[in-house]
C-alpha cells in the first residue's frame, strides 16, 4: 500500500481506528529496501493489534498497582502472572504444586533487569515497554516450537530447566544452596574466588542462598552482555566497593583462574599478558582501572568478565583463534 491509498483508507476508517492512520506509522514501517515507498499491510496490521494489545495490557495490568502510582510491587506482579497463567496454553501442564515456583521464576525476570536499583518496584511503562510480556503472550500460540519454548525464559520447560538445576546442586535438600553447593553450577568451572564474592555480596541466609537470590545469579550468567547483568557482576567484582575494578582487584580474581589451571595441569598465561589484553578491550577512561560504564560501553563487558570468573570461559577466550580457524571460509563451503 502506498501512502496515497493509505491516506483513502484513513478517511474510511473508524474515528477510533484514525489514530493509527498516520503519516509518522507509515515512515515507521516502511521498509529501507522498498522502492517504490510502499508499506506491507499484513505489517500494518500486526502494527495496529500490537498497539491495541498495549493499550489493553496497560489497563488490565494497571488493576494490581494498589498504591495507583504506576509502579508493581513483587507481590503485584505475581498476583498478575497468576491470573495471565490460564489464558497461555503453553502453560496448560503446568502442575499446581509447581505453579509458585513458575510464578516466582518468571517474576524475577522483570525484577532482575526492571529494577536496577532494587527497590522492590517496576514501572508499569517498563514492563509494557521491555517486551518480556510479549514473550509471555507468545505461550499463547498453539503451534510454538520446542526451539522457541526453550529460549523463551517464561516457558514451562524453561523454568522446569532452571528450577530442576537447583534442586540438584541442593544436596542436602534443606531448600537453600550451600557456598560447596554452588561450586557445582554449570560446568563447575567457577572460580573459588568468584563463588566466594557471590556468597559476600549477595543475599544469603545464614550463609546459603535461595531460590530468588539464584535466580539472578542464573540471569546474569546467561545473560552477560546486557548492561543489567554487567551492572550485577561488577559488583561481585568490585572488592571493597570502590566503583572500579584496579590492576590488584583483576589480579585477585586472575589468581582464582590460576588456581583452576593449576589444578588440571595446564599452562598459565602470565597475569601481565592478560592484564594488558583486557584493558586493550576495554579502553577505559581512566588507563588506571575500569568502571561499570568502561565493561558496558566497550561492547566485550561479557568477554572480560568470563575470562576473570569461569575457567571454560577463560579458555574459550585463549583459544578463540584455533576456534575461529576450524571455521571454513564460505569459499570453502
Amino acid at each position: 500500500m502506498d501512502y496515497e491509498n493509505f491516506r483513502k483508507a484513513s478517511k474510511e476508517a473508524s474515528p477510533k481506528a484514525k489514530q493509527y492512520f498516520t503519516a509518522a506509522t507509515f515512515v515507521k514501517l516502511l521498509r529501507e529496501d522498498e522502492v517504490l515507498s510502499r508499506i506491507n499491510i499484513l505489517t500494518f496490521f500486526n502494527y495496529v493489534m500490537k498497539k491495541v494489545w498495549l493499550q489493553q495490557t496497560h489497563v488490565g495490568i494497571s488493576l494490581y498497582d494498589v498504591c495507583g502510582e504506576g509502579y508493581l510491587r513483587e507481590t503485584d506482579l505475581e498476583n498478575y502472572m497468576l491470573e495471565l497463567i490460564p489464558t497461555l496454553c503453553q502453560l496448560s501442564e503446568l502442575e499446581p504444586t509447581f505453579q509458585t515456583f513458575y510464578v516466582c521464576t518468571a517474576v524475577r525476570k522483570f525484577f532482575f533487569f526492571l529494577d536496577p536499583l532494587r527497590s522492590g518496584r517496576v514501572r508499569i511503562t517498563d514492563i509494557l515497554a521491555s517486551g518480556f510480556l510479549d514473550s509471555m503472550l507468545e505461550l499463547r500460540e498453539v503451534t510454538t516450537s520446542e526451539a522457541q519454548l526453550a529460549a523463551n525464559w517464561f516457558s514451562h520447560q524453561s523454568a522446569v530447566r532452571v528450577y530442576g538445576s537447583y534442586l540438584l546442586l541442593d544436596e542436602d535438600r534443606n531448600g537453600l544452596l550451600t557456598r560447596s553447593e554452588l561450586s557445582r553450577f554449570g560446568n563447575g568451572t567457577l572460580t573459588d574466588v568468584f563463588l566466594d564474592r557471590v556468597f559476600q555480596e549477595c543475599l544469603t541466609y545464614e550463609g546459603e542462598m535461595d531460590y530468588k537470590t539464584y535466580l539472578d545469579l542464573v540471569l546474569a550468567m546467561e545473560n552477560k552482555h546486557e548492561p543489567q547483568a554487567i551492572a550485577y557482576l561488577f559488583r561481585i567484582l568490585d572488592v571493597g566497593g570502590q566503583g572500579k575494578l584496579t590492576s590488584l582487584t583483576l589480579r585477585y580474581f586472575y589468581d582464582g583462574i590460576e588456581d583452576k589451571l593449576r589444578a588440571s595441569d595446564n599452562d598459565i598465561p602470565s597475569f601481565e599478558n592478560v592484564l594488558n589484553e583486557i584493558f586493550d578491550m576495554v579502553r577505559p577512561a581512566n588507563p588506571h582501572y575500569i568502571t561499570l560504564d568502561d565493561l558496558i560501553n566497550c561492547g566485550k563487558g561479557d568477554t572480560v568478565i568470563n575470562i576473570l570468573i569461569d575457567l571454560q570461559g577463560f579458555w574459550a577466550h585463549e583459544n578463540r583463534e584455533a576456534f575461529t580457524s576450524e571455521i571454513p571460509d564460505e569459499a570453502e563451503l
